[in-house]
């Protein structure tokens, strides 16, 4: 990675715009405590559910599809939530295509796995693609928030999927404005709609200082956007992670 000799100040401090991790599994924290940072969690936005009486008003049944896609653990939830309020018994036939084994494996929470038909990916729909081909004649349900993963979307229409998207969750701007006077050296961001919340919160924000780390193509443009210096990218084919770039990046830094 080459880095901006004169941006390149010492790395002492992260803030990663998610929610605190529930363990202390996160490979951030093996970051922090490699380097001796100083790290914070704070979500920049967080999702509130759909009810049931809203998606009854989209005039979606869920009893026509015979499979359902899920691209994050939030879809999981809240397509099973509503299913529950909807009192709507999820057939044991129905084929689950999920982008990514780890939210494959969250499935557990609410069927028993092995006598489910669940397929996944590595980590987005092109991946499931050979799959998918196998099972092209399925109706799909895609259960997402109102800023949803559009990329999915577009390589599931481009290919001629039968496919309804339900907006089961919202993604709402948290109230973080009690940062106001608080410095990081790094700020990480993961989507469009966490950089959206600071300038929500902080309308006259100035980089400064602060290296901006992004994750994702959507979420970089939306930084560039706001005419902020994107410092640290990911993924790239040397850090497919965040973590690995952030820690590219405080090697040269923090010599």
């Amino acid at each position: 990675m080459q880095i901006d000799v004169e941006r390149s100040k010492k790395v002492k401090s992260i803030l990663v715009t998610l929610p605190k991790p529930e363990n202390d599994k996160s490979p951030y924290f093996t970051l922090a405590e490699k380097y001796n940072l100083k790290l914070d969690f704070r979500g920049f936005i967080h999702v509130e559910g759909v009810s049931a009486k809203d998606v009854r008003k989209e005039k979606v049944n869920f009893a026509d599809y015979s499979a359902v896609i899920f691209t994050s653990k939030n879809a999981v939830d809240h397509f099973f939530r509503v299913c529950e309020e909807m009192r709507f018994e999820v057939s044991a036939e129905l084929k689950y295509f999920c982008i990514s084994e780890t939210i494959a494996l969250y499935l557990q929470k609410y069927i028993q796995y092995r006598k489910r038909k669940i397929f996944f990916g590595k980590q987005t729909a092109q991946d499931l693609e050979d799959v998918l081909k196998k099972h092209n004649k399925e109706k799909f349900l895609f259960p997402c928030s109102d800023v949803a993963n559009e990329e999915t979307q577009r390589w599931l229409q481009e290919n001629g999927y039968d496919f309804t998207p339900a907006v089961l969750f919202r993604t709402v701007i948290s109230d973080i404005k009690d940062l106001k006077d608080v410095f990081y050296d790094i700020i990480v961001f993961f989507s469009p709609s966490s950089v959206q919340s600071l300038y929500e919160n902080f309308p006259d924000f100035v980089q400064n200082n602060t290296r901006v780390a992004a994750f994702g193509a959507t979420t970089q443009q939306a930084l560039l956007e706001h005419g902020l210096i994107l410092d640290i990218p990911a993924p790239t084919p040397n850090a497919p992670s965040m973590t690995m770039a952030i820690e590219q990046y405080i090697k040269q830094a923090n010599k």
